[in-house]
């Protein structure tokens, strides 16, 4: 069932925001918060992945859970899909980023398991968990929340981010309107752009 609940459609676990920001404009990204900040989280294999050290390539993230009732299964089969089309510009020239929404469950091994079970465990794509309170940091430079609800699910948007080499958010597309060649054309051209350095623009 569907609720129209403050602008957003409340989904099973999931919500999905009334309509995409789309590109943002000049101002809007020079101002956006660091989506890229010095966070540590541990990936799928239970390595540290400082958020900052992946600048330097355009990086598209989803947030998603495992034991998520279904929802989340689509947006990383679309994710796969924008894998295939990247190639092998996956992990040379762009980065995949899935994080758990469900930080106090989805462990290193739960991520594992999940990423080898729909075929994700490939190079370039990240699983990420953390302690809750990195996870609610993080969602929050997206202008994204998590909720825990009574069952035991976790309601939480269902979106695609694309930010840029400099770690600046370019595009937000909705998790069920999103068409992976668009997508992954969006971060090719990402890709082409050069990271701006500390001298760029300046007076």
């Amino acid at each position: 069932m569907l609720i129209v609940i403050a602008g957003a459609l409340t989904l099973t676990g999931c919500r999905q925001p009334a309509e995409s920001i789309g590109e943002l404009g000049g101002s809007e990204v020079r101002n956006s918060p660091d989506c890229l900040p010095d966070i540590t989280l541990v990936d799928q294999h239970g390595r540290n992945v400082s958020l900052a050290s992946l600048k330097g390539k355009p990086v598209l993230f989803n947030f998603i859970y495992t034991k998520c009732p279904g929802p989340c299964l689509l947006l990383t089969s679309q994710m796969k899909q924008i894998a295939n089309r990247l190639g092998p510009k996956l992990g040379t020239e762009v980065r995949i980023v899935s994080i758990t929404v469900d930080p106090e469950h989805d462990h290193p091994e739960q991520l594992r398991a999940y990423a080898s079970a729909q075929g994700a465990d490939v190079n370039g794509w990240l699983f990420l968990t953390g302690t809750p309170r990195q996870i609610d940091d993080v969602m929050a430079r997206f202008k994204l929340f998590r909720q825990r609800e009574a069952d035991g699910t976790v309601d939480h948007f269902l979106v695609f981010c694309l930010v840029d080499a400099n770690g600046r958010a370019l595009v937000q597309y909705l998790g069920q309107d999103a068409q992976p060649e668009r997508v992954a054309s969006d971060v090719e051209r990402a890709a082409a752009r050069k990271p701006m350095t500390a001298g760029d623009g300046a007076s």
